[in-house]
């Protein structure tokens, strides 16, 4: 029996793992821009604006990939959202390395040669495209992997998925590095004489193309690896193909179990009306207003600007620029390492309870960074990477694991596209005010702002989140339905 258990945990892992590269490649395409933005503006000769578009391309994808991917997902099921997703990925790495040639020795292109203003647009639209793969993933990611869990260790499982958008990030941040440092003084300086080998324009004359393309291997290896990956058990049963659900529950969690969890996916599916219409429905009154301001408040704490602009706001105190980009690889670190901290106690201490003290400490650490701003010392760097820890092991993983728990299965997917759509939308927006804070109210007064959105945060999360861990899926809809009430 034990070695059952550990093969199945063994599987699920594995399983969630692969589901997961979307969230790696979120994270690795968030970091991979920083190393590349100053070569994308010197040899497109970009206006500041122009730049920010570029960046911020790809976040509009995430936003209309959310919009999408409830649809998706619920009719057409989670295995094939996900390979949409990981072929958009695949599409958008190759294009974003190989928009048209522009520079460089135009008897000798390596590529097809255009005007730099069609490059440009075609180097947007590739990353637009990669959004809407990341969009797609954002939402049926932590929906098929807690659909696939048991209850005993879904938190911790739905979590892989955060961590694996901070792994990505931190890899991004690596290979960034490594590309710059064997290009030296060369990178981005064009050959004036005569042709070059592919290497060399790949990765030192253009070298932001190189940056972009180590991507394509891991959307690759994603794509492929979903089409032998089996389809979410719970999707089948509410499509009456249980014969291929019970398969895979049975390697999940043996038959015994198999079959107990099919006859109750069973009963709550006959009773759910699936659709738009299911989603208003009374009893989903509350689980509703979580799913939509939970994602919604942990970006309002400044998350995202803090992960775009790490060095730009450590630079604000400190004027060495290497140290300030040192100060943003200790956000990365710090970052994944407290994301540990939430797949270890997630099933220990609960959903609720991690997030309480998360979000506090948040309050604390963003509070702390605003008065060292104002103090005009150089130690922000300390309360700053208290604030990312704090949001390592609260908001980041639990509002995935909480959003992806507590909807229908019917429904499961376009409701948590539409926390997601509400948590991309929060993190677009902060992303794009934070230089206009910072510049219009100083630092100091942009970290209290958001210091000041978590104290909402913590009063709502106290009154209507309730408690989730070792209940199955179909345990949390029937507490929805029987009591309507927030389980303290």
């Amino acid at each position: 029996m034990h070695m059952q258990t550990y093969k199945s945990i063994r599987y699920v892992i594995f399983l969630s793992f692969i589901v997961s590269l979307g969230g790696f490649l979120f994270g690795y395409d968030t970091a991979i821009i920083s190393g590349c933005n100053a070569f994308l503006q010197s040899h497109f000769q970009l206006t500041p604006g122009m730049l920010g578009w570029v960046v911020s391309s790809a976040l509009l994808g995430t936003i209309l990939g959310c919009i999408i991917s409830g649809a998706i997902t619920d009719r057409f099921g989670r295995k094939r959202a996900l390979i949409l997703a990981a072929l958009l990925l695949t599409v958008s790495a190759t294009g974003s390395m190989l928009p048209p040639l522009f520079q460089g020795n135009p008897e000798h292109p390596f590529w097809i040669a255009s005007d730099l203003d069609t490059a440009f647009h075609l180097l947007v639209i590739a990353r637009v495209i990669g959004g809407i793969g990341v969009g797609i993933t954002s939402v049926v990611a932590p929906v098929y992997i807690s659909e696939l869990a048991l209850p005993e260790n879904r938190g911790k499982i739905v979590s892989i998925y955060q961590l694996s958008i901070t792994l990505g990030i931190l890899l991004a941040f690596a290979v960034d590095w490594i590309v710059l440092h064997h290009a030296g003084e060369r990178a981005g300086v064009i050959s004036e004489s005569g042709p070059s080998g592919l290497r060399e324009w790949l990765f030192v004359e253009e070298i932001w193309r190189g940056m972009f393309g180590t991507e394509i291997p891991v959307a690759l290896f994603f794509l492929v690896s979903l089409l032998f990956t089996p389809e979410s058990p719970r999707w089948l049963v509410a499509r009456e193909r249980e014969e291929e659900a019970m398969r895979t529950m049975i390697r999940i969690g043996g038959k015994v179990r198999a079959e107990k969890q099919i006859r109750e996916v069973r009963e709550m599916v006959r009773e759910e009306k699936g659709g738009f219409r299911e989603l208003f429905s009374p009893f989903l009154k509350r689980p509703f207003l979580i799913g939509v301001l939970l994602p919604m408040f942990s970006h309002l704490s400044g998350i995202a600007a803090i992960m775009y602009f790490a060095p730009n706001i450590i630079n604000e105190a400190i004027t060495s620029i290497e140290s300030a980009f040192l100060g943003a690889v200790l956000v990365g670190v710090v970052n994944s390492l407290f994301t540990f901290v939430a797949i270890y106690f997630i099933e220990r201490t609960g959903r609720r309870k991690l997030l309480l003290i998360g979000v506090a400490g948040a309050f604390l650490s963003l509070a702390g960074v605003g008065i060292l701003f104002a103090m005009g010392s150089k130690l922000i760097i300390i309360p700053l990477l208290f604030y990312v820890a704090s949001f390592a092991f609260s908001y980041g993983p639990i509002v995935w694991v909480i959003i992806s728990e507590i909807f229908p299965t019917r429904i499961r997917g376009l409701a948590v596209s539409i926390g997601s759509f509400s948590l991309m939308v929060t993190g677009f927006f902060i992303t794009l005010t934070n230089p206009v804070l910072i510049n219009h109210i100083e630092p100091s007064g942009t970290f209290f702002l958001y210091a000041g959105l978590t104290l909402p945060a913590l009063w709502f999360i106290w009154k209507y989140v309730p408690e989730t861990k070792s209940k199955t899926l179909e345990e949390i809809e029937k507490y929805w339905k029987t009591t309507g009430k927030a389980h303290k």
